[in-house]
C-alpha cells in the first residue's frame, strides 16, 4: 500500500485575485507535487528494497549477510503506531539496510528523530545511502556500534521503541531499554511469534514488570508490543 499523505486546502481564491487562482492555491499545488513526488521516491525505494531482501536471503547461508526485514505488513503497522502516539522520538535497535528505519522516519513529524543502531558497518553504510535516497536523512541519526555502548549516545527519553536484532541482547537491556521509554511510550519486538522461544526470558521479565503492560499481535512474523504505564 502506497504511503499517502493529505494536503489542506485552505482557499479557491486569493484575496482579490478575481476569479483566476491565488498565490497561496498555486503554492499548496506545489507543495502537494512535491509531496507526491516523495511518497512516489519512497514507494519505489521500498519496493526495491523488498525484492532485493528476498533474492539476498534465499540464497545467502551466512547468517550476518542477510538483510532480514520486516515485512511489509509489518512496517505499515510499524508507521501507524508511530503516528498514534504522535512520537517524535524514535529508538530502532537493528538497522540492517534501513528499510524499517524509513517506515519509522516516514511516520515522524519533520522535527522527529529516528535514532537507529546498527552493529555491522557495511549495513550501515547501505542503510545510509537508503536513508539518503528517500531523502530522509535529517529525520535519522545513525549510531555504528555495539549497542551496549551505543545506547548511551541516545536521548534519554523516547516515545517509541523498535527492537529487531540479536535476541540475546535484550534481556540484559530491559533496564536501560524501558528507563529511556517515556511514560506511556511503547516498545515493539519483533519476531515475536516466529522466534517466541528466544525472547521468553525477555518476555517472563516484563510480565513480572507492574509497570508494563504487554500484547502479542500477529501482523508479520509477529509482534510483541509493550505499554509503560503512566506514571
Amino acid at each position: 500500500m502506497a504511503l499517502q499523505r493529505c494536503t489542506a486546502w485552505h482557499s479557491l481564491k486569493h484575496p482579490g485575485s478575481g476569479n483566476g487562482p491565488g498565490k497561496d492555491t498555486v503554492t499548496e499545488h506545489r507543495d502537494a507535487r512535491t509531496m507526491q513526488a516523495s511518497d512516489s521516491i519512497l514507494e519505489n525505494l521500498l519496493s526495491e528494497l523488498e525484492a532485493l531482501g528476498s533474492r539476498n536471503d534465499a540464497v545467502q547461508t551466512q547468517k550476518d549477510k542477510r538483510y532480514l526485514n520486516i515485512t511489509r505488513d509489518t512496517g505499515e503497522f510499524l508507521a501507524l503506531l508511530v503516528k498514534a502516539v504522535g512520537a517524535t522520538t524514535v529508538l530502532e535497535i537493528g538497522t540492517s539496510n534501513g528499510y524499517s528505519t524509513l517506515w519509522l522516519a516516514s511516520a515522524v513529524p519533520d522535527e522527529g528523530q529516528v535514532h537507529t543502531i546498527e552493529h555491522q558497518e557495511a549495513k550501515a553504510r547501505e542503510a545510509r545511502d537508503n536513508i539518503e535516497r528517500a531523502g530522509m536523512a535529517s529525520r535519522v541519526t545513525q549510531l555504528v556500534g555495539d549497542v551496549r555502548q551505543a545506547l548511551s549516545a541516545v536521548p534519554e527519553t523516547v516515545d517509541v521503541i523498535f527492537l529487531d536484532a540479536d535476541r540475546s541482547l535484550y534481556l540484559p537491556l530491559a533496564d536501560r531499554l524501558f528507563a529511556r521509554l517515556k511514560a506511556g511510550g511503547l516498545l515493539v519486538c519483533d519476531n515475536a511469534i516466529s522466534l517466541e522461544r528466544e525472547i521468553r526470558d525477555f518476555v517472563a521479565w516484563i510480565e513480572a514488570n507492574e509497570a508494563l503492560t504487554m500484547s502479542l499481535v500477529p501482523v508479520g512474523k509477529g509482534e510483541l508490543l509493550v505499554y509503560k504505564e503512566a506514571e
